[in-house]
Protein backbone atom coordinates (compact mmCIF):
# COMPACT_ATOMS: atom_id res chain seq x y z
CA UNK A 1 0.00 0.00 0.00
CA UNK A 2 1.45 3.35 -1.05
CA UNK A 3 0.82 6.27 1.28
CA UNK A 4 1.83 9.63 -0.10
CA UNK A 5 3.48 12.31 1.96
CA UNK A 6 1.45 15.43 2.72
CA UNK A 7 2.59 18.15 0.35
CA UNK A 8 1.39 21.14 2.34
CA UNK A 9 3.08 20.36 5.67
CA UNK A 10 6.69 21.54 6.06
CA UNK A 11 9.12 18.75 6.88
CA UNK A 12 10.22 20.76 9.90
CA UNK A 13 6.77 20.16 11.42
CA UNK A 14 6.87 16.38 11.00
CA UNK A 15 8.43 14.59 13.95
CA UNK A 16 9.57 10.98 13.80
CA UNK A 17 7.10 8.12 14.33
CA UNK A 18 8.82 7.16 17.57
CA UNK A 19 8.58 10.68 18.97
CA UNK A 20 4.84 10.72 18.38
CA UNK A 21 4.16 7.56 20.41
CA UNK A 22 3.20 9.59 23.43
CA UNK A 23 2.97 13.19 24.56
CA UNK A 24 6.01 13.04 26.81
CA UNK A 25 8.23 11.98 23.93
CA UNK A 26 6.63 14.55 21.66
CA UNK A 27 7.14 17.36 24.16
CA UNK A 28 10.75 16.33 24.60
CA UNK A 29 11.36 16.34 20.85
CA UNK A 30 9.51 19.61 20.29
CA UNK A 31 11.19 21.27 23.25
CA UNK A 32 14.62 20.28 22.05
CA UNK A 33 13.87 21.70 18.62
CA UNK A 34 12.07 24.91 19.49
CA UNK A 35 12.91 25.64 23.10
CA UNK A 36 10.39 26.35 25.82
CA UNK A 37 9.42 29.73 24.38
CA UNK A 38 8.32 28.27 21.05
CA UNK A 39 6.44 25.28 22.41
CA UNK A 40 3.26 27.16 23.27
CA UNK A 41 2.77 28.14 19.65
CA UNK A 42 2.44 24.47 18.71
CA UNK A 43 0.59 22.96 21.65
CA UNK A 44 -2.11 24.44 23.87
CA UNK A 45 -1.73 24.18 27.63
CA UNK A 46 -4.17 21.27 27.76
CA UNK A 47 -1.73 19.07 25.85
CA UNK A 48 0.65 18.95 28.80
CA UNK A 49 -1.69 16.62 30.73
CA UNK A 50 -3.11 13.31 29.53
CA UNK A 51 -6.84 13.03 28.97
CA UNK A 52 -8.78 10.16 30.53
CA UNK A 53 -10.11 9.45 27.04
CA UNK A 54 -6.67 8.89 25.50
CA UNK A 55 -5.46 5.57 24.19
CA UNK A 56 -1.82 4.69 24.81
CA UNK A 57 -1.56 2.88 21.47
CA UNK A 58 1.04 3.98 18.93
CA UNK A 59 -0.17 7.10 17.16
CA UNK A 60 -0.35 7.30 13.39
CA UNK A 61 2.34 9.75 12.21
CA UNK A 62 1.17 13.19 11.13
CA UNK A 63 2.36 12.70 7.58
CA UNK A 64 -0.04 9.76 7.19
CA UNK A 65 -2.91 11.25 9.20
CA UNK A 66 -2.83 14.19 6.81
CA UNK A 67 -2.28 12.37 3.52
CA UNK A 68 -4.50 9.26 3.70
CA UNK A 69 -8.05 10.58 3.98
CA UNK A 70 -11.66 9.78 3.13
CA UNK A 71 -13.08 13.09 1.92
CA UNK A 72 -15.15 12.67 -1.22
CA UNK A 73 -15.63 16.40 -1.73
CA UNK A 74 -11.90 16.46 -2.54
CA UNK A 75 -11.57 13.10 -4.28
CA UNK A 76 -12.56 9.46 -3.95
CA UNK A 77 -8.97 8.25 -3.71
CA UNK A 78 -7.46 8.44 -0.23
CA UNK A 79 -4.38 10.20 -1.58
CA UNK A 80 -6.41 12.88 -3.41
CA UNK A 81 -7.75 15.16 -0.62
CA UNK A 82 -4.26 16.27 0.45
CA UNK A 83 -3.70 17.53 -3.10
CA UNK A 84 -7.16 18.84 -3.94
CA UNK A 85 -7.73 20.58 -0.58
CA UNK A 86 -4.55 22.60 -0.91
CA UNK A 87 -5.44 26.29 -0.66
CA UNK A 88 -8.90 25.63 0.80
CA UNK A 89 -9.56 28.62 3.05
CA UNK A 90 -10.58 27.90 6.64
CA UNK A 91 -11.48 31.51 7.50
CA UNK A 92 -13.80 33.33 7.39
CA UNK A 93 -16.19 30.52 8.38
CA UNK A 94 -19.75 30.60 9.65
CA UNK A 95 -22.05 27.97 11.16
CA UNK A 96 -25.83 28.33 10.95
CA UNK A 97 -27.63 26.98 14.04
CA UNK A 98 -31.36 26.31 13.65
CA UNK A 99 -34.33 24.26 14.75
CA UNK A 100 -35.32 23.32 18.28
CA UNK A 101 -32.79 25.44 20.13
CA UNK A 102 -32.91 28.59 22.26
CA UNK A 103 -30.05 30.38 20.47
CA UNK A 104 -30.55 29.98 16.73
CA UNK A 105 -28.29 32.24 14.68
CA UNK A 106 -25.55 32.26 12.10
CA UNK A 107 -22.31 32.42 14.04
CA UNK A 108 -18.78 33.19 13.01
CA UNK A 109 -16.89 30.03 13.95
CA UNK A 110 -14.64 31.81 16.43
CA UNK A 111 -17.69 33.29 18.15
CA UNK A 112 -19.41 29.91 18.22
CA UNK A 113 -16.44 28.37 20.01
CA UNK A 114 -15.69 31.35 22.23
CA UNK A 115 -15.69 30.48 25.92
CA UNK A 116 -15.22 26.75 25.31
CA UNK A 117 -12.10 25.00 26.54
CA UNK A 118 -9.80 23.56 23.88
CA UNK A 119 -8.67 19.97 24.44
CA UNK A 120 -6.41 17.39 22.85
CA UNK A 121 -7.60 13.79 22.80
CA UNK A 122 -5.91 10.73 21.35
CA UNK A 123 -8.62 8.55 19.83
CA UNK A 124 -8.67 5.27 17.94
CA UNK A 125 -10.47 5.86 14.64
CA UNK A 126 -11.96 2.96 12.68
CA UNK A 127 -12.86 3.21 9.00
CA UNK A 128 -15.60 0.99 7.63
CA UNK A 129 -13.10 -0.20 5.01
CA UNK A 130 -11.08 -2.21 7.55
CA UNK A 131 -8.29 0.27 8.27
CA UNK A 132 -7.77 2.32 11.39
CA UNK A 133 -5.60 5.06 12.84
CA UNK A 134 -4.74 6.52 16.23
CA UNK A 135 -5.09 10.30 15.94
CA UNK A 136 -4.47 13.14 18.42
CA UNK A 137 -7.43 15.42 17.71
CA UNK A 138 -7.45 19.10 18.68
CA UNK A 139 -10.84 20.64 19.48
CA UNK A 140 -13.80 20.86 21.85
CA UNK A 141 -16.29 18.53 23.58
CA UNK A 142 -19.54 18.71 21.65
CA UNK A 143 -21.56 18.70 24.87
CA UNK A 144 -20.00 22.03 25.84
CA UNK A 145 -21.18 23.61 22.60
CA UNK A 146 -24.66 22.13 22.89
CA UNK A 147 -25.00 23.42 26.44
CA UNK A 148 -24.04 26.86 25.18
CA UNK A 149 -26.68 26.75 22.43
CA UNK A 150 -29.39 25.32 24.74
CA UNK A 151 -31.39 22.76 22.72
CA UNK A 152 -35.09 22.52 23.58
CA UNK A 153 -36.39 19.39 25.35
CA UNK A 154 -38.25 18.54 22.12
CA UNK A 155 -34.95 18.11 20.23
CA UNK A 156 -34.13 14.43 19.83
CA UNK A 157 -31.43 14.60 17.13
CA UNK A 158 -28.64 16.86 15.91
CA UNK A 159 -28.27 17.18 12.14
CA UNK A 160 -24.99 18.49 10.69
CA UNK A 161 -24.13 19.50 7.16
CA UNK A 162 -20.91 20.04 5.22
CA UNK A 163 -20.24 23.16 3.18
CA UNK A 164 -21.71 23.00 -0.32
CA UNK A 165 -19.32 24.87 -2.61
CA UNK A 166 -18.72 23.14 -5.96
CA UNK A 167 -16.37 25.95 -6.95
CA UNK A 168 -14.09 25.03 -4.02
CA UNK A 169 -14.95 21.36 -3.52
CA UNK A 170 -14.78 20.24 -7.12
CA UNK A 171 -16.02 16.69 -6.57
CA UNK A 172 -19.40 18.13 -5.57
CA UNK A 173 -19.88 18.74 -9.29
CA UNK A 174 -20.17 14.97 -9.70
CA UNK A 175 -23.17 12.92 -8.45
CA UNK A 176 -21.03 10.73 -6.19
CA UNK A 177 -23.36 11.37 -3.23
CA UNK A 178 -26.43 13.50 -2.61
CA UNK A 179 -24.65 16.76 -1.78
CA UNK A 180 -24.23 18.44 0.60
CA UNK A 181 -22.92 15.73 2.91
CA UNK A 182 -25.25 15.32 5.90
CA UNK A 183 -24.87 13.39 9.14
CA UNK A 184 -26.64 13.20 12.47
CA UNK A 185 -26.59 11.93 16.02
CA UNK A 186 -29.21 11.11 18.58
CA UNK A 187 -29.18 13.79 21.28
CA UNK A 188 -27.71 11.50 23.91
CA UNK A 189 -24.95 10.52 21.49
CA UNK A 190 -24.20 14.17 20.79
CA UNK A 191 -24.01 14.87 24.53
CA UNK A 192 -21.82 11.85 25.27
CA UNK A 193 -18.50 12.76 26.86
CA UNK A 194 -16.54 11.14 24.00
CA UNK A 195 -18.21 13.18 21.24
CA UNK A 196 -15.80 15.79 19.98
CA UNK A 197 -15.73 18.68 17.52
CA UNK A 198 -12.24 18.79 16.06
CA UNK A 199 -10.61 21.84 14.55
CA UNK A 200 -7.27 20.17 13.88
CA UNK A 201 -4.75 17.44 14.65
CA UNK A 202 -1.50 17.10 16.57
CA UNK A 203 -2.08 20.23 18.64
CA UNK A 204 -2.67 22.59 15.70
CA UNK A 205 -5.64 23.80 13.69
CA UNK A 206 -6.15 22.22 10.27
CA UNK A 207 -5.32 20.85 7.79
CA UNK A 208 -8.30 21.08 5.46
CA UNK A 209 -8.07 17.45 4.32
CA UNK A 210 -8.73 16.34 7.90
CA UNK A 211 -12.05 18.18 7.97
CA UNK A 212 -11.00 21.57 9.32
CA UNK A 213 -12.17 24.06 10.32
CA UNK A 214 -14.85 21.98 12.14
CA UNK A 215 -15.60 18.27 12.00
CA UNK A 216 -17.37 15.66 14.09
CA UNK A 217 -15.49 12.92 15.96
CA UNK A 218 -17.36 9.93 17.44
CA UNK A 219 -14.60 7.38 18.06
CA UNK A 220 -16.93 4.44 18.77
CA UNK A 221 -18.49 4.80 15.32
CA UNK A 222 -17.14 4.18 11.83
CA UNK A 223 -15.37 7.10 10.21
CA UNK A 224 -18.08 8.05 7.73
CA UNK A 225 -20.06 9.54 10.62
CA UNK A 226 -17.37 12.23 10.91
CA UNK A 227 -19.01 14.99 8.89
CA UNK A 228 -16.38 17.55 7.87
CA UNK A 229 -16.28 21.29 7.19
CA UNK A 230 -19.53 21.78 9.14
CA UNK A 231 -21.59 24.86 8.23
CA UNK A 232 -25.04 23.89 9.56
CA UNK A 233 -26.22 22.44 12.87
CA UNK A 234 -29.95 21.76 13.19
CA UNK A 235 -31.81 20.45 16.24
CA UNK A 236 -34.78 18.33 15.29
CA UNK A 237 -37.21 15.72 16.57
CA UNK A 238 -36.79 13.58 13.44
CA UNK A 239 -33.91 11.21 12.65
CA UNK A 240 -31.81 12.85 9.91
CA UNK A 241 -31.18 11.05 6.65
CA UNK A 242 -27.41 10.82 6.49
CA UNK A 243 -25.42 10.88 3.26
CA UNK A 244 -24.24 7.27 3.14
CA UNK A 245 -27.49 5.93 4.56
CA UNK A 246 -29.28 7.67 1.70
CA UNK A 247 -26.79 6.40 -0.88
CA UNK A 248 -26.65 2.76 0.24
CA UNK A 249 -29.10 2.02 3.08
CA UNK A 250 -28.39 -1.73 3.02
CA UNK A 251 -24.70 -1.05 3.70
CA UNK A 252 -24.61 2.07 5.91
CA UNK A 253 -27.02 2.60 8.77
CA UNK A 254 -27.69 5.68 10.85
CA UNK A 255 -25.91 4.45 13.96
CA UNK A 256 -22.66 3.18 12.39
CA UNK A 257 -21.44 1.76 15.69
CA UNK A 258 -18.25 -0.28 15.34
CA UNK A 259 -19.50 -3.86 15.60
CA UNK A 260 -17.13 -6.67 14.58
CA UNK A 261 -20.03 -9.15 14.79
CA UNK A 262 -21.92 -7.56 11.89
CA UNK A 263 -20.20 -7.79 8.52
CA UNK A 264 -20.46 -5.15 5.86
CA UNK A 265 -22.23 -6.76 2.86
CA UNK A 266 -18.95 -6.68 0.92
CA UNK A 267 -16.36 -7.48 3.61
CA UNK A 268 -15.81 -8.65 7.16
CA UNK A 269 -15.57 -6.12 10.01
CA UNK A 270 -13.89 -8.57 12.39
CA UNK A 271 -10.34 -7.33 11.78
CA UNK A 272 -8.61 -4.06 10.92
CA UNK A 273 -5.24 -2.87 9.67
CA UNK A 274 -3.75 -0.20 11.91
CA UNK A 275 -1.85 2.48 9.99
CA UNK A 276 1.27 3.27 12.01
CA UNK A 277 3.54 4.21 9.15
CA UNK A 278 5.14 0.76 9.02
CA UNK A 279 5.78 -1.12 5.80
CA UNK A 280 3.84 -4.17 6.99
CA UNK A 281 0.67 -2.54 8.38
CA UNK A 282 -1.58 -4.56 6.07
CA UNK A 283 0.14 -7.81 7.09
CA UNK A 284 -0.62 -7.34 10.80
CA UNK A 285 -4.42 -7.37 11.15
CA UNK A 286 -5.77 -6.82 14.65
CA UNK A 287 -9.11 -7.86 16.10
CA UNK A 288 -11.71 -5.13 15.99
CA UNK A 289 -13.28 -4.38 19.36
CA UNK A 290 -16.96 -3.72 20.00
CA UNK A 291 -17.63 0.03 19.99
CA UNK A 292 -13.98 0.36 18.92
CA UNK A 293 -12.99 -0.37 22.53
CA UNK A 294 -15.07 2.49 24.01
CA UNK A 295 -17.91 0.38 25.38
CA UNK A 296 -17.50 1.64 28.94
CA UNK A 297 -18.43 5.13 27.74
CA UNK A 298 -21.22 4.34 25.28
CA UNK A 299 -22.78 0.89 25.56
CA UNK A 300 -25.46 2.08 28.02
CA UNK A 301 -26.95 4.24 25.25
CA UNK A 302 -27.80 1.13 23.24
CA UNK A 303 -29.07 -1.14 26.00
CA UNK A 304 -31.93 -3.26 24.68
CA UNK A 305 -31.36 -2.30 21.04
CA UNK A 306 -30.85 -4.87 18.33
CA UNK A 307 -27.50 -3.72 16.96
CA UNK A 308 -27.86 -5.93 13.90
CA UNK A 309 -31.03 -4.14 12.88
CA UNK A 310 -29.81 -0.75 14.11
CA UNK A 311 -26.44 -0.83 12.38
Amino acid sequence: MLIKRATDIPSSEITSEYAYRNRRQFLKAAGATLGAAGLGSILPASAYASSKYDTDEMQTPLEHVSSYNNYYEFGTGKDEPVVNAKGFKLRPWTVAVSGMVKKPATYALDDLLKGLTVEDRIYRMRCVERWSMVIPWHGYPMAALLNKLEPLPSAKFVKMQTLYAPDRMLEQRRPILHWPYTEGLRMDEAMNELTFLAVGVYGKEGPAQNGAPLRLITPWKYGFKGVKAIVKIEFTDKMPLSAWNEEAPHEYGFYANVNPNVDHPRWSQANEARLTGGLFDQLRPIKTRMFNGYGAFVERMYAGMDLRANF
